[in-house]
């Protein structure tokens, strides 16, 4: 460890989603200058609506046709995320920071080719040998290339291809806690003067009949049309996934202020647990994480930004927390970010972070997106903001963002 603990900076963010594309995007459309319309496509995954992508030109960010046609639609969206990431920190195409920049990657388990499943299913279901079929056709009809391709930790190879990002590379899988333990890790790496340059992020796919299905098997989608976050507790609670790519350069105050780089913000650390899910578990897991982060956080106005999923019973465990935080002498105000942009698994907790940095630097919280008893309006100073990530299923992360005056 370092004789004395670097303070990290935000420096750089890429997001996009179903709103647009980078920060001043997101920022008008969440409640800023327009109206808080979320997106929704209530029709190609019926009854479940979801937050498509917004229409973008991977070119801009991939330009070799080659590379681009080698990848799956959510490591586009991650490579694409990452891209303005870099380019947004001012590091994009300069080999001496990127040679340096070490790579965290928050993955999911790849991409299917669903076509190709729905025909040999359909084929094993008329054969008298299905199994023999089987065989045959994994050999035949699976390229290797293309399933290579897939792999959880080539999204990161893939960036280093295209964006020349050539430090060292580690990639978590673990759904939301990937994201959550992605931060935490390089955070750490550079408060401890191991690395001075972090690009950490992750991508969310959500137009994927695999993983509406694999969702729906838990009995978590919500199957009706669109409600905010908060509304659909009431009514047994649900998920709504949106698509999303989210990636951020965390850098050393030091290394950024020798480049003349400008923070967003600044975090200090991720805190991360995980319980069984007995009632009551989880916020107790969350109590002890805001416990070690109290002393950085003064009584009165606080801005949370909330990566709750909206499945039940989590969803309202997570409002019990907040109540026990109003207990505690916090005027807590809350945007659930799912109400917006959806649940988007992976990229959920680092897309929280890169929000709140957003609106610490412009010394303003978004707007509330929705009715609700913790949806109040927060006109104080933003000095920092509360960033939350439970799981669906396992897994309870927490961060503050602060303001750097």
């Amino acid at each position: 460890m370092a004789d004395q603990e670097e303070e990290v900076w935000i420096t750089g963010i890429g997001l996009v989603s179903s709103l647009g594309e980078g920060c001043e995007d997101h920022w008008r459309r969440m409640g800023n200058g327009a109206r808080r319309e979320p997106v929704i496509d209530a029709t190609s995954f019926a009854p479940y609506p979801v937050h498509p992508l917004v229409k973008l030109d991977f070119a801009k960010q991939i330009p070799n046709r080659g590379d681009l046609r080698q990848m799956g639609q959510w490591q586009r969206l991650g490579v694409y995320a990452a891209g303005l990431a870099l380019s947004d920190a001012g590091i994009a195409g300069n080999s001496a920071y990127l040679d340096k920049t070490d790579m965290i990657v928050a993955a999911n388990g790849g991409e299917r080719d669903i076509e190709v499943d729905d025909a040999i299913l359909a084929e094993m279901s008329v054969r008298n040998d299905p199994e023999v079929f089987l065989n045959e056709a994994l050999s035949t009809q699976l390229r290797p290339t293309l399933f290579l391709a897939q792999l959880p930790n080539l999204m990161a190879g893939n960036i280093s291809i295209v964006h020349k990002v050539t430090g060292s590379s580690r990639t978590f899988m673990g759904e939301e806690m990937a994201g959550v333990s992605a931060a935490q890790t390089a955070i750490r790496k550079i408060r401890g003067g191991q690395s001075e340059l972090c690009l950490i992020g992750g991508a969310y796919n959500a137009e994927r009949e695999d993983m509406q299905l694999l969702f729906e098997l838990g009995h978590y989608l919500w199957p009706d049309t669109y409600r905010p976050l908060w509304e659909r507790h009431e009514h047994g609670g649900g998920i709504i996934t949106g698509s999303l790519g989210a990636f951020l350069i965390l850098e050393a105050k030091g290394h950024a202020l020798s480049r003349g780089a400008k923070p967003y913000a600044r975090i200090h650390d991720v805190l991360a647990d995980r319980c069984n899910r007995k009632a009551g578990s989880a916020a107790e897991n969350a109590l002890a994480q805001f416990d070690l982060v109290r002393d950085r956080i003064e009584a009165g106005p606080l801005a949370v930004l909330s990566g709750s999923c909206g499945a039940e019973p989590v969803t309202s465990e997570e409002c019990w927390f907040f109540k026990q935080l109003q207990d505690q002498g916090f005027d807590v105000a809350v945007r659930g970010v799912g109400s917006m942009l959806g649940h988007c698994v992976e990229a959920q907790f680092p897309a929280g972070l890169a929000l709140a940095a957003l609106a610490t630097s412009k010394n303003r919280f978004f707007q509330p997106f929705a009715e609700s008893d913790f949806e109040k309006p927060h006109e104080a100073s933003l000095d920092h903001v509360l960033v939350t990530s439970w799981g669906h299923w396992r897994g309870e992360g927490l961060a503050v963002v602060e303001a750097v005056h």
